[in-house]
Protein backbone atom coordinates (compact mmCIF):
# COMPACT_ATOMS: atom_id res chain seq x y z
CA UNK A 1 0.00 0.00 0.00
CA UNK A 2 1.09 3.51 -1.06
CA UNK A 3 0.42 6.44 0.71
CA UNK A 4 0.39 10.17 0.12
CA UNK A 5 0.16 12.30 3.06
CA UNK A 6 -0.13 15.76 3.33
CA UNK A 7 -0.66 18.21 6.99
CA UNK A 8 -3.93 20.55 6.06
CA UNK A 9 -5.66 23.47 7.97
CA UNK A 10 -8.36 22.99 5.89
CA UNK A 11 -9.64 19.85 3.39
CA UNK A 12 -12.83 18.60 1.71
CA UNK A 13 -13.88 16.07 -1.07
CA UNK A 14 -17.06 16.81 -3.10
CA UNK A 15 -18.79 13.84 -5.75
CA UNK A 16 -21.25 15.42 -7.84
CA UNK A 17 -20.95 18.98 -6.38
CA UNK A 18 -22.27 17.70 -2.85
CA UNK A 19 -19.27 17.39 0.18
CA UNK A 20 -19.13 13.66 1.28
CA UNK A 21 -16.06 13.99 3.53
CA UNK A 22 -14.75 17.33 5.48
CA UNK A 23 -12.29 17.84 8.18
CA UNK A 24 -13.92 19.61 11.42
CA UNK A 25 -10.40 21.51 12.04
CA UNK A 26 -10.27 24.03 15.11
CA UNK A 27 -8.95 27.26 14.11
CA UNK A 28 -5.00 27.29 14.12
CA UNK A 29 -5.11 23.63 13.94
CA UNK A 30 -3.90 21.09 12.05
CA UNK A 31 -5.54 18.21 9.93
CA UNK A 32 -4.21 15.44 7.59
CA UNK A 33 -4.98 14.28 3.91
CA UNK A 34 -4.25 10.21 3.32
CA UNK A 35 -4.42 9.18 -0.59
CA UNK A 36 -4.50 5.76 -0.80
CA UNK A 37 -3.80 3.30 -2.86
CA UNK A 38 -3.45 -0.61 -3.50
CA UNK A 39 -1.52 -3.01 -5.27
CA UNK A 40 -2.26 -6.69 -5.88
CA UNK A 41 -0.55 -8.20 -2.79
CA UNK A 42 -1.72 -6.05 -0.35
CA UNK A 43 -4.04 -7.44 3.20
CA UNK A 44 -5.65 -6.00 5.68
CA UNK A 45 -2.43 -6.14 7.87
CA UNK A 46 -0.88 -3.81 5.02
CA UNK A 47 -3.76 -1.36 5.80
CA UNK A 48 -3.12 -1.97 9.66
CA UNK A 49 0.30 -0.90 9.52
CA UNK A 50 -0.33 1.70 7.37
CA UNK A 51 -3.33 3.43 9.30
CA UNK A 52 -0.65 3.67 12.82
CA UNK A 53 2.16 4.81 10.62
CA UNK A 54 -0.51 7.74 9.57
CA UNK A 55 -1.48 7.54 13.14
CA UNK A 56 2.03 7.79 14.42
CA UNK A 57 4.23 9.63 11.75
CA UNK A 58 5.71 13.11 13.92
CA UNK A 59 4.89 15.65 11.57
CA UNK A 60 3.31 18.38 14.11
CA UNK A 61 5.41 20.70 15.84
CA UNK A 62 8.96 20.28 16.03
CA UNK A 63 9.77 23.69 13.42
CA UNK A 64 9.26 25.99 16.08
CA UNK A 65 11.64 24.44 18.33
CA UNK A 66 8.61 22.58 20.23
CA UNK A 67 8.43 18.97 20.42
CA UNK A 68 7.55 16.95 17.08
CA UNK A 69 3.80 15.03 17.62
CA UNK A 70 1.59 12.86 15.69
CA UNK A 71 -1.56 12.84 14.40
CA UNK A 72 -2.47 11.09 17.55
CA UNK A 73 -0.54 13.52 20.10
CA UNK A 74 -2.96 16.63 18.85
CA UNK A 75 -6.01 14.89 17.83
CA UNK A 76 -5.94 15.27 14.25
CA UNK A 77 -8.49 14.12 12.35
CA UNK A 78 -8.12 12.34 9.08
CA UNK A 79 -9.64 12.81 5.57
CA UNK A 80 -8.90 9.08 3.57
CA UNK A 81 -9.22 9.24 -0.03
CA UNK A 82 -8.90 6.39 -2.55
CA UNK A 83 -6.15 7.18 -5.28
CA UNK A 84 -5.63 4.04 -7.26
CA UNK A 85 -3.53 6.57 -9.34
CA UNK A 86 -0.43 6.24 -7.36
CA UNK A 87 0.27 2.72 -8.73
CA UNK A 88 0.51 4.52 -12.06
CA UNK A 89 3.53 3.31 -14.02
CA UNK A 90 5.15 5.46 -16.30
CA UNK A 91 8.23 3.90 -17.39
CA UNK A 92 7.03 3.63 -21.19
CA UNK A 93 5.58 5.96 -23.45
CA UNK A 94 3.36 9.15 -22.45
CA UNK A 95 0.26 6.79 -21.05
CA UNK A 96 0.52 5.57 -17.53
CA UNK A 97 -0.28 2.22 -17.29
CA UNK A 98 -2.32 1.20 -14.28
CA UNK A 99 -1.74 -2.34 -14.09
CA UNK A 100 -0.13 -2.21 -10.63
CA UNK A 101 -3.05 -0.78 -9.04
CA UNK A 102 -5.64 -3.42 -7.75
CA UNK A 103 -9.39 -3.13 -8.53
CA UNK A 104 -11.76 -1.92 -6.98
CA UNK A 105 -13.07 -4.98 -5.64
CA UNK A 106 -10.00 -5.68 -4.19
CA UNK A 107 -9.09 -2.72 -2.85
CA UNK A 108 -12.26 -1.12 -1.93
CA UNK A 109 -12.30 -3.21 1.60
CA UNK A 110 -8.84 -2.12 2.07
CA UNK A 111 -9.60 1.31 1.75
CA UNK A 112 -12.12 1.08 4.82
CA UNK A 113 -9.62 -1.18 6.44
CA UNK A 114 -7.33 1.91 6.58
CA UNK A 115 -10.21 4.21 7.53
CA UNK A 116 -11.24 1.60 10.42
CA UNK A 117 -8.18 1.18 11.75
CA UNK A 118 -7.25 4.93 12.27
CA UNK A 119 -11.25 5.08 13.83
CA UNK A 120 -10.53 1.95 16.15
CA UNK A 121 -7.22 3.97 16.97
CA UNK A 122 -9.33 6.79 18.26
CA UNK A 123 -8.80 9.39 14.76
CA UNK A 124 -11.83 11.38 13.68
CA UNK A 125 -11.94 9.71 9.68
CA UNK A 126 -13.87 11.68 7.07
CA UNK A 127 -13.63 9.90 3.86
CA UNK A 128 -14.49 10.58 -0.36
CA UNK A 129 -16.56 8.09 -1.94
CA UNK A 130 -14.73 4.74 -3.59
CA UNK A 131 -14.79 4.74 -7.57
CA UNK A 132 -16.55 8.11 -7.60
CA UNK A 133 -15.06 11.08 -9.24
CA UNK A 134 -13.84 13.20 -6.58
CA UNK A 135 -12.91 16.70 -6.59
CA UNK A 136 -10.43 17.47 -3.27
CA UNK A 137 -10.03 20.89 -1.44
CA UNK A 138 -7.49 21.59 0.57
CA UNK A 139 -4.63 23.61 1.95
CA UNK A 140 -1.56 21.81 2.56
CA UNK A 141 0.08 23.90 5.76
CA UNK A 142 4.18 23.85 5.26
CA UNK A 143 3.84 22.76 2.72
CA UNK A 144 4.11 18.84 4.30
CA UNK A 145 3.80 16.10 2.06
CA UNK A 146 4.96 12.32 2.42
CA UNK A 147 4.67 9.25 0.68
CA UNK A 148 4.43 6.53 2.96
CA UNK A 149 4.76 2.38 1.68
CA UNK A 150 4.42 -0.41 3.42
Amino acid sequence: MRAVIQRVTEASVRVDGEVVGALDIAPGGYGLVALVGVTHDDTPESAAVLADKIWRLRIFGGHDGGPERAAADVDAPILVISQFTLYANTAKGRRPSWNAAAPGPVAEPLVDAVAAALREAGAQVATGRFGAHMEVDLVNDGPVTILLEV
